[in-house]
């Protein structure tokens, strides 16, 4: 493909430690929801992960009325996504570290003088407070962080495309001149339907659930979501890219 224009990245879980933090913060939230409405079924921390990683909240709540059968007015939709976005975005301030070797790799990327984007289904401020937290956000001026939960109108949700998109047409870039690193099937899906060349991060699976999950995790993005290479740790970024430009 030639010299990548732009390189595109997930925030969440492949660059920094924020999933989990995350779902701790909304599985309460969550479960309250359910109690409300009365809902009998209760999520873990774990659970909420499993059924809704790398998507925003406000995905997850339109993907449990669905699946529980309740319907929220809309205020209440919007009071409860702005609750969650504050209770993570403080976890995140005081508490994320960033996906071992990320803040190496962006180092690396910006002294070879490849522009990066920041491209995540997480609402705006919570993004920054991860990248900040890990001191990494001096590579990703402000314009050039963008969510699918608060630079849309209506606000979306990977494994939508429209934020990908979205992205390449605020950067002058075609999808196909990028490239992007995801670590979820949806994030994943959403780059494919982009058609922009995605390397899927697997290693923190290990670091969080083991390497049968790695393995696991491997697959799916590789036989489903047609990831063009598999990244175990960020130290074969440099490599992948080489292989990437060079059309292998």
């Amino acid at each position: 493909m030639g010299k990548v224009k732009y390189v595109l990245l997930d925030c969440d879980n492949t660059l920094c430690l924020s999933e989990r933090l995350a779902f701790e913060a909304c599985t309460d939230l969550t479960n309250e929801l359910l109690e409300m409405y009365g809902v009998k079924e209760r999520y873990t921390v774990e659970g909420l992960l499993e059924t809704f990683v790398g998507q925003n909240f406000r995905g997850m709540m339109v993907g449990l009325q669905k699946k529980h059968g309740f319907e929220m007015p809309p205020e209440q939709l919007e009071e409860y996504v702005n609750k969650e976005l504050g209770a993570v975005t403080a976890k995140l301030s005081a508490k994320c570290q960033p996906c071992p070797g990320a803040p190496e790799e962006m180092e690396r990327l910006h002294q070879a003088g490849y522009p990066m984007a920041v491209v995540s289904t997480s609402a705006k401020p919570r993004v920054v407070a991860s990248l900040e937290k890990v001191k990494i956000d001096h590579y990703f001026p402000n314009a050039h962080v963008y969510s699918a939960a608060t630079s849309l109108n209506p606000p979306s949700s990977k494994p939508d495309p429209k934020i990908y998109l979205y992205a390449c047409e605020q950067l002058g870039v075609k999808p196909e001149e990028c490239i992007t690193v995801e670590d979820s099937k949806s994030g994943a899906t959403a780059a494919m339907r982009a058609n922009i060349p995605c390397i899927g991060y697997v290693g923190v699976y290990k670091l969080e659930d083991g390497e049968e999950k790695m393995k696991q995790m491997a697959q799916v993005l590789k036989e489903q979501c047609n990831c063009v290479e598999i990244m175990y740790e960020w130290t074969e970024f440099p490599k992948i890219l080489e292989k990437i430009e060079n059309g292998n």
